[in-house]
C-alpha cells in the first residue's frame, strides 16, 4: 500500500534513529534539561509535542499552497500556538498536577526548534500523510530521549519512577544516598551529551 511504502517508513523511523532531532539535529533540548527532573511530566511533555507536531505538519500541509510566501512563518506559529492552547488546555482539565510541573514550558512549545523546522523543511513541500508521519516520526524521537534523561534522573536522583519508590528502604538503612546532583539542570545537560556520545559512537555513521 501506497500508504505504508518504504519511503513513508523512512520518514516515521529516521527520526527515531537515523536522524533523531535530539541526538543527530540536538535540537529541542532546553525542554530536555527543564522537564526531565522525573519521568512523568518527562513523558507527557514528549506525547504533547508529539501530537502538536503531528497535527501541525498535517494542517499547514493541507494548505501549504495557498500560503503567501512571505507570511508563511506566521501562518505556522498561528497553526502551532492554536495547537498548544489545545493541549494547554486539556492538560489543565485532565492532568493539572503534570500541567503544574511543566509550568511555562508546554506553552514554550510554540517556540520548540523541531516543530518550526519540521513545519518549514517537510510540511510545505510534502502532502498530508507524510507529512503526519514525519511529525510523528520527530516528536517520538524527541519523546524517547526526554524518558530516557527523565528514567535516569528520578531513578538515581530520588529513588523512584513515576512517583513510585524502586529503591528499597533498606538500602539506604545500609547507607545509600539519593545523587541530588541528578535532579539539577547541568545534569540534564551531561546525560543527553552522554546520550549523544553512546549514539554517535556505536549506532550513527556520518556519510
Amino acid at each position: 500500500m501506497a500508504l505504508f511504502s518504504k519511503q513513508n517508513k523512512e520518514v516515521f523511523c529516521n527520526p527515531l534513529n537515523l536522524d533523531n532531532p535530539i541526538l543527530i539535529q540536538v535540537l529541542g533540548i532546553c525542554s530536555a534539561l527543564a522537564v526531565t527532573s522525573q519521568l512523568k511530566p518527562a513523558i507527557v511533555m514528549g506525547l504533547a509535542v508529539t501530537v502538536i507536531t503531528a497535527f501541525s505538519n498535517v494542517i499547514i500541509s493541507i494548505i501549504r499552497n495557498t500560503i503567501p510566501n512571505r507570511i508563511r512563518i506566521v501562518v505556522q506559529l498561528v497553526v502551532v500556538a492554536a495547537l498548544v492552547t489545545i493541549v494547554s488546555q486539556i492538560l489543565k482539565a485532565f492532568a493539572y498536577d503534570v500541567s503544574v510541573q511543566l509550568s511555562v514550558y508546554v506553552g514554550l512549545i510554540i517556540t520548540n526548534c523541531i516543530l518550526m523546522g519540521r513545519l518549514e523543511a517537510f510540511a510545505m513541500t510534502n502532502k498530508p500523510w507524510p507529512s503526519f508521519l514525519d511529525g510523528v516520526g520527530n516528536g517520538l524521537g524527541y519523546a524517547m530521549i526526554l524518558v530516557i534523561v527523565g528514567a535516569f534522573r528520578e531513578f538515581f536522583g530520588r529513588g523512584s519512577l513515576l512517583g513510585f519508590q524502586i529503591i528499597p528502604h533498606g538500602v539506604y538503612d545500609f547507607g545509600y544516598q539519593n545523587n541530588g546532583m541528578m535532579t539539577m539542570p547541568a545534569m540534564a545537560l551531561i546525560l543527553v551529551g552522554c546520550v549523544i556520545w553512546i549514539h554517535r559512537a556505536y549506532f550513527y555513521k556520518e556519510k
